[in-house]
């Protein structure tokens, strides 16, 4: 085999769901249980060429968006061929908890299954399995770091929509986690938009105050710099259709330059929210998290 995972027996054991070579190396999709959200977890990876224990490589942890899965990223985006080039591992997680049915979680495209945002719930029902902050930080790169050839010390994380939500907060929460971080698209503020106020008010309850850890525009103007001195970058299509009502970009550039935060904002004439947008930028997106993890 071209790239080879590590052991899939013991603690924290890995059910293969699926295995394709590519670019020389393999994508992979894996099942677990999972200990924060108390049901299996799937994510997909994809192991470069040359990648094993004596030679572990970064490893860039990839956040998709609302109705997406583990499975999204790494057949639409067209990462594949360059993180090859770059020799980075790619992760990508599931969007949500899912087969663990609460009252409404499928009523809403944008809320529920599929729209976990990468938060921990602390409101019943959903604090029961809607801990995607401590699957994504803690318990996911842990199992990674123990069945696959990662250098967890060189880890990168990035996202849409949803998911560069997700970087973007997760990143400026656990500074000493990441060493990299962008987003295409991302919801800048969610504590000030639809999609955040519908999912921040349930999962987090109608305390606003405590939206604001879960909000990277207000993160960023309470922490700034000092929580995040490293290059953050931000691609953003101008026909993208949720531009003004729930990604706001223009919040997280005010933020960031009112707190001294190296923000490369990247504003495109005719690319909208999808995975095309994704395709024609990502290439870029990969060479940022190349240099700042020193792939």
């Amino acid at each position: 085999m071209a790239a080879t995972a590590g052991s899939e027996q013991g603690s924290g054991a890995l059910e293969l769901l699926a295995s394709h070579t590519c670019h020389g190396g393999l994508v992979r999709f894996y099942r677990h249980a999972s200990r924060a959200t108390q049901c299996a977890m799937r994510f997909g990876i994809f192991v470069p060429d040359g990648a094993n224990a004596a030679t572990p490589r970064p490893v860039l942890y990839y956040l998709a968006g609302l109705t997406c899965t583990e499975e999204t990223f790494l057949i639409k985006a067209g990462a594949l061929r360059r993180a090859a080039e770059l020799g980075l591992v790619l992760v990508a997680p599931d969007t949500s908890p899912r087969d663990v049915p609460l009252p409404g979680d499928r009523d809403h495209w944008d809320f529920g299954v599929a729209a976990g945002f990468y938060l921990d719930a602390t409101q019943s029902p959903w604090s029961a399995h809607y801990r995607m902050e401590t699957y994504v930080s803690a318990e996911l790169p842990a199992l990674v770091a123990a069945h696959f050839p990662v250098d967890p010390a060189r880890t990168g994380l990035f996202g849409h929509s949803m998911g560069g939500h997700g970087a973007l907060t997760l990143a400026l929460k656990h500074p000493t986690l990441y060493r990299s971080v962008s987003a295409f698209a991302p919801i800048s503020a969610a504590s000030q938009c639809p999609w955040g106020e519908k999912a921040l008010g349930h999962y987090l309850g109608a305390d606003r105050a405590a939206w604001l850890d879960c909000d990277a525009a207000s993160l960023i103007t309470r922490h700034g710099g000092a929580r995040w001195p490293r290059p953050v970058l931000v691609d953003q299509g101008l026909a993208d259709p949720f531009l003004e009502r729930e990604l706001k970009p223009a919040l997280l550039a005010d933020a960031c330059r009112a707190a001294g935060v190296d923000l490369v904002q990247r504003l495109h004439e005719g690319y909208d929210h999808g995975y095309y947008f994704i395709q024609s930028f990502i290439d870029d997106h990969l060479a940022h998290h190349a240099r700042e993890l020193g792939a």
